[in-house]
């Protein structure tokens, strides 16, 4: 290969890469470290006997994001209050890099969504490497087994283990995107207005409100549960405002979400998952770690 051939052929697998590597870690600069570091061993390797480029480029992205996320447990970190993955502005793509049909756009943003990621942090960095193959990019056991050097048996009780803790332990909801976004707009108009009745109207009993800032701005730092209690707080907030207060509509992790800016500078990301025709999880990042780069259109 010429020198930008080999590029050529690394940027065409990147949107891939990055979709494994985010949701190997959940960290967008974690992510494009570990792509990054597949750039290089791509670059200086010998592809004398590389046949199928994006194979070999998985597979290194996937042992790469399996120590970075060895190196984050051990580490042990502490963090203040609820955790959430940074947002992620999704452009999915589907296994072979195309833009995916209904059916895979929906198993795609599954993988990536907010409340299965939360799930996937409890799991093994092997099983969450199964798990994100298998499920996300439909890789068969037996080249999931060749890239982790594993066998096929040992592979497919990993999947099934992760598959069950992740079936076990993830919310329910809807995944249609319509109905995600009139119940988000209504949940605006309503908190702005701040009209509880409206607002109590669109939450399920049991909702729940998981606010992540990292201890780094103003959040609850506990899941506050029941409609009451999020209703109340949502209309409390609302009511205090923020200065130059602005919206945008984008789409994270898959999912319909609102950017809210303060001064034109990002300061949150909400989103809701929906079951039933009523909002059953209200997420909120807050963390200004997490949403500063949200300034700019991200790839992805």
């Amino acid at each position: 290969m010429t020198a930008d051939t080999v590029t050529d052929v690394f940027e065409e697998h990147r949107p891939v890469l990055m979709g494994v590597a985010y949701r190997m870690l959940g960290r967008v600069a974690d992510a494009e470290d570990v792509v990054q570091d597949a750039w290089l061993r791509w670059s200086g390797a010998d592809r004398t006997d590389v046949r199928e480029p994006r194979g070999y480029l998985v597979r290194v992205t996937t042992r790469l994001a399996i120590d970075r996320l060895r190196q984050v447990k051990a580490r042990g970190e502490t963090y203040v209050g609820p955790w959430l993955p940074e947002p992620y502005v999704t452009e999915l793509t589907g296994a072979a890099g195309t833009v995916p049909d209904a059916a895979e756009r929906a198993v795609l943003a599954d993988t990536v969504s907010l409340a299965v990621m939360v799930v996937m942090e409890s799991l093994s960095p092997l099983e969450r490497a199964v798990f994100v193959l298998r499920e996300a990019f439909g890789y068969p056991f037996a080249e999931i087994a060749a890239m982790l050097d594993r066998s096929e048996p040992a592979v497919r009780q990993l999947a099934g283990r992760a598959r069950r803790h992740v079936d076990e332990r993830r919310p329910r909801y809807d995944v249609d995107p319509a109905q995600r976004r009139d119940l988000t707009e209504r949940f605006l108009v309503a908190a702005e207005r701040g009209d509880l009745e409206s607002l109590m109207e669109l939450l399920a009993p049991d909702v729940c409100l998981v606010a992540d800032s990292g201890g780094l701005a103003r959040a609850p730092r506990r899941i506050l549960e029941s409609a009451d209690h999020v209703g109340r707080f949502v209309i409390g907030t609302a009511g205090r405002g923020l200065a130059d207060a602005s919206f945008r509509f984008l789409e994270v992790n898959g999912g319909f979400a609102v950017l809210i800016l303060a001064g034109g500078k990002p300061d949150a990301v909400f989103q809701m998952d929906v079951a039933d025709g009523r909002i059953q999880y209200v997420y909120i990042i807050r963390n200004p770690d997490k949403v500063r780069f949200l300034a700019t259109p991200q790839e992805g």
